[in-house]
């Protein structure tokens, strides 16, 4: 008698894998590996968008002190995006480094996302 777990659901004996390495439990990367590469690559992200959102303030915060025509009202929004602006960034220079001494604490190249992507990146 079969039960029912037993009954083959594909067509081959290899079991089903999902894309990538996260599919491949026997990858060399490893699940440190993989931590890390998700961290890296989620910083490095983060660190993109918050680098955009500081040109965008730097810039409309700029053009708002032109266009303010001595109104002190415009005048305070436009120094309110370029005090958030130069604020946020100094915030994302500082976890960069908060992360880099907490991985180097730890002895995990956080910051460092190239050396795994070559073991998780087939054919390298």
């Amino acid at each position: 008698m079969k039960y029912l777990s037993q009954i083959p659901i594909y067509p081959s004996d290899e079991p089903l894998r999902g894309p990538g390495t996260l599919g491949n439990p026997g990858s060399e990367a490893g699940a440190v590996g993989l931590f890390i590469a998700f961290i890296s690559g989620l910083i490095g992200l983060m660190t993109i968008i918050a680098g955009l959102w500081f040109l965008f303030n730097i810039f409309f915060g700029a053009i708002g002190i032109i266009g303010a025509g001595g109104d002190a009202k415009k005048m305070e929004g436009a120094q309110a995006k370029l005090t958030t602006g130069i604020i946020g960034i100094v915030v994302v220079i500082s976890a960069i480094f908060i992360v880099d001494f907490i991985g180097s604490f730890l002895g995990l190249e956080l910051l460092n996302p190239i050396r795994y992507l070559e073991t998780i990146v087939p054919g390298r």
